[in-house]
């Protein structure tokens, strides 16, 4: 009687060298379809990562972009360039203030303060450019150490899915124009979903916004557009579906929950993806879900992060007309109420003024 078909696939042993093993056909093509999602994780991995590298380069339009910030906060210099032991009350008393007037917020100031007057007392400052070091390492901590990794996480199959929600005129829209554009420029394939059911004006924003990046997008005046883009995303091969939604306000308590029904058809337009063994999994589906935020409502724009965290599960912020504003302290606040990273900011009105966000690159553009 003969043996059972079975086929040997080569694995790296754990000390690095190959091996084989003999797996049944229907073992192999699980293994197969997780080959295949395993490279679609990398390609994702690697966007994020250039999209990001690319961000560190483009310094000078993010220094642009907070100007009104960095104005705000260059009394910080004129305090600590004739600094000594004697002024520290006054000094720190000072700053505290400057970093208030920026929207650091009363939490996040004290506490930076409080640590600048400990590290003082302690001997560990003893100069006004030791401060500023201090200032800018506490600062820096806190937005890598609550907000997480900046980056996109795609998840590990195509298409990756971006839900992008907010309030009325934040710049949803215009903020995924902008998206898609930085995405076309690294060769990725892009659809988008215009799903702003109550202003039909944003449907055509959006159409206008993917003849400018050479984007392809699904319109559906009667219904939502989420569900049939993400089908013809994955029928098509597109790389990335970007899904527009209605602007509402964090208080209309229906029109949040709809926002839970509309994740809801997008994972089931998007079911879980093959794992080792040929079984399915549920995968998180929409893989991010952006919540924009205007910059120039400054502390203001806390209470609708919280709701629509609350509602929808937020992954990350996108921080729009930051140029625009004295504010740039929203950006350090929100992320520490939430624990959400910051993953993009807008500092001007062009196609290229939608940066990914690093916080090390933040932190020298406002305390150069």
């Amino acid at each position: 009687m003969a043996a059972p078909s079975s086929h040997v696939l080569p694995f790296l042993s754990p000390t690095g060298t190959t091996s084989s093993v003999r797996a049944s056909p229907g073992r192999r093509a699980g293994l197969l379809r997780c080959a295949a999602a395993a490279g679609q994780a990398g390609f994702f991995t690697r966007l994020g990562r250039l999209i990001k590298e690319k961000a560190k380069s483009d310094v000078e339009k993010l220094f642009s972009g907070f100007s009104k910030t960095r104005e705000n906060l260059s009394v910080v210099d004129e305090l600590l360039t004739y600094w000594n032991l004697a002024d520290t009350d006054r000094v720190l008393d000072e700053l505290e203030e400057a970093l208030l007037v920026s929207d650091f917020g009363p939490k996040i100031s004290f506490r930076i303060v409080d640590t600048l007057r400990e590290e003082i007392r302690d001997g560990k400052l003893k100069s006004g450019a030791e401060i500023k070091a201090a200032l800018k390492r506490c600062i820096l901590e806190l937005l890598t150490n609550k907000g997480g990794n900046s980056e996109l996480n795609l998840g590990f199959r195509k298409p990756a899915v971006i839900m992008i929600v907010g309030v009325n005129g934040g710049g949803k829209t215009t903020s995924l124009g902008k998206l898609a554009h930085r995405f076309k420029n690294e060769g990725v394939k892009v659809l988008m979903a215009a799903g702003d059911t109550f202003r039909a004006a944003a449907r055509d924003q959006l159409q206008v916004w993917a003849e400018r990046t050479g984007s392809e997008i699904v319109i559906d005046n009667d219904k939502k557009a989420q569900p049939p883009a993400v089908k013809r995303g994955k029928r098509e091969g597109f790389d990335v579906v970007l899904c527009d939604t209605s602007g509402r306000l964090h208080t209309n308590y229906g029109l949040m929950e709809e926002l839970v029904s509309c994740k809801k058809v997008i994972a089931k337009a998007l079911p879980g993806a093959p794992n080792v063994f040929g079984n399915y999994h549920v995968a998180r589906v929409p893989q991010e879900i952006l919540l924009v935020l205007d910059g120039t409502t400054g502390l203001n724009m806390l209470q609708q992060a919280r709701e629509f965290n609350d509602v929808v599960g937020v992954t990350g912020f996108i921080l729009t007309k930051l140029d625009g504003t004295a504010r740039g302290g929203c950006v350090v606040s929100v992320v520490d109420e939430l624990g959400i990273p910051v993953k993009f900011i807008g500092v001007g009105e062009g196609m290229e003024d939608l940066q990914p966000f690093d916080a090390e690159a933040f932190v020298e553009a406002i305390f150069p």
